[in-house]
């Protein structure tokens, strides 16, 4: 439904568009708790760059978070559901994790032995684990609470509200440690122990925010309707899954390592050699995990019915849905939508380097600057979205952000110019954050409300999983044909998404599901 600009500008002062703020603010705020800034903060404690690295690891919840929200969706937590329901009692739980999580790296000195840094390892763990379920539930609470004509605006102040908990946990934590006296050439554990401490206290306006805001309404037939040792052998189910993935990874390491050797020698490619090892030992970590949910539920814990109806009717909910033709359309554009910007993002830094832009240029244009500029850029798309649907809005989306791109082929040729940066950043993060929130608004259509959060996560899932994988090597192709070839490529490659989003319309408009 198409609206006026009155009423589009009126939408932004919604109690459920401006409740996102605070919820993306509470989303943002973690994540660089888990990358930049934590590695920075073991940097200064003396850890070895190669243990640095692993603790990204501790994000991969991000990345497979659609394995357990089928439990997020359906299984009630004891004393908070029945006061709470079911959205903010796992949101409040969600978020009491992240809090403990953080509080525990605070008061974890990395630079006390290896003990202590293993301590620290599982307490990043448990940050990204928890931090993955808020993800879930704030995305199923917002599609849950509100029509789909204010998603779009919902999306755009929850990414505006995400990338301030962002600027906060990274340029915040940084000032601050610094601020208390903690350099690199002067370690100060006492200094990143107060500033994880305050960064915890920030993820309050998240706890305030859940329990202040109402419960999303929900029909009777979608309330929990099994038993409660139903729900622990889903959990006992999901748990023995995961801890063969685990330890499947954890015993092949030292093999995929000699692996990596034998097959960059033979590929004389190292990148694709550590790629294939990679994928090979995801498969056979989804492999035993397959085989050890089977015998779990050979043991007769496991509801079979509960298992079906949460892992396997959500999937057969929207191939029924969209039927085969259609369905199988909207997941290639899913995989491919932020495949231009994905892709050019992962080496983007390297090329602002490369080009003699310092650390502090970098810092006040690309991130600072173009902090503000996605902000904006999400605005507009939620306003465009809601003035003229959501499906024009992603194809101007996609249009943009490949043509964006050609922008960074002249500043390759013209080098270091930092208006022509300026340039380049606020064309880029404007286009990014317009297609953002109308990627979201119309992930947010497609899902079921029976299937809220299941549905929606492996949508959120699937959208970085082909983008990442191309990512990879970036590196390989600009050493090869050079940065101007380079953003030719991701400029092109953005393409056939255009053709994805008008085909996706067409047959939308023809189903009426539009």
């Amino acid at each position: 439904m198409m609206r006026n600009w009155q009423e589009s500008m009126g939408s932004l002062v919604h109690p459920r568009v401006v409740t996102m703020l605070f919820f993306g603010f509470s989303a943002g705020l973690p994540l660089l708790l888990i990358f930049s800034s934590l590695s920075l903060w073991l940097r200064e404690a003396g850890v070895e760059r190669s243990a640095v690295t692993f603790f990204s690891w501790a994000a991969l919840g991000y990345s497979f978070k659609f394995v357990w929200a089928p439990l997020v969706d359906r299984m009630p937590l004891p004393f908070l559901t029945k006061g709470l329901g079911r959205r903010r009692s796992w949101m409040i739980a969600a978020q009491a994790g992240i809090i403990g999580a953080i509080l525990w790296m605070g008061f974890t000195d990395p630079a006390s032995g290896q003990y202590p840094l293993t301590i620290m390892a599982m307490a990043a763990v448990l940050l990204g684990f928890s931090s993955a379920t808020q993800d879930i539930v704030i995305d199923a609470y917002r599609i849950e609470s509100a029509p789909i004509d204010l998603q779009a605006l919902m999306a755009s102040t929850y990414i505006a509200g995400y990338r301030i908990g962002m600027l906060v946990a990274g340029a915040g934590s940084l000032f601050l440690a610094e601020l208390m006296g903690s350099t690199k050439e002067s370690y100060s554990y006492q200094a990143w122990q107060i500033t994880y401490c305050i960064m915890a206290a920030f993820m309050l306006v998240g706890v305030v925010t859940a329990i202040l805001v109402p419960e999303p309404r929900l029909k009777k037939n979608q309330e929990n309707v099994y038993q409660a040792r139903d729900y622990l052998g889903s959990l006992f189910l999901f748990a023995f899954a995961a801890g063969g993935f685990v330890l499947t990874f954890h015993l092949s390491s030292e093999m995929a390592l000699g692996l990596k050797g034998i097959l960059g020698l033979w590929f004389d490619n190292k990148p694709m050699a550590g790629l294939v090892v990679e994928i090979f030992r995801l498969c056979s970590g989804i492999g035993v995990a397959a085989v050890v949910a089977k015998l779990a539920m050979a043991t007769g814990r496991v509801n079979r019915e509960m298992v079906r109806d949460s892992y396997f009717a959500p999937v057969v909910d929207f191939f029924n849905r969209y039927g085969g033709t259609l369905a199988w359309l909207i997941l290639a554009l899913i995989g491919l939508y932020r495949v231009s910007d994905i892709v050019l993002g992962v080496i983007s830094n390297v090329f602002y380097q490369d080009l003699g832009f310092s650390k502090s240029q970098i810092a006040s244009v690309v991130k600072t600057f173009g902090l503000f500029m996605t902000i904006a850029g999400g605005f507009c798309g939620g306003l465009l979205s809601v003035r003229y649907g959501v499906m024009k809005i992603l194809f101007v989306g996609a249009l943009l952000s490949s043509l964006t791109n050609l922008l960074f082929m002249i500043l390759a040729g013209m080098g270091h110019n930092l208006p022509m940066l300026y340039l380049v950043i606020s064309a880029d993060n404007l286009a990014g954050g317009l297609a953002s929130a109308a990627f979201v608004a119309f992930l947010s259509s497609l899902t079921n409300i029976k299937f809220t959060a299941i549905q929606y996560a492996v949508f959120s899932s699937l959208m970085t999983l082909i983008p990442k994988g191309f990512g990879g090597y970036s590196g390989t192709i600009v050493d090869n044909l050079g940065y101007s070839t380079f953003f030719l490529i991701t400029a092109l490659i953005g393409l056939p998404v255009l053709v994805l989003v008008w085909l996706s319309g067409k047959y939308l408009e023809n189903k009426n599901l539009r």
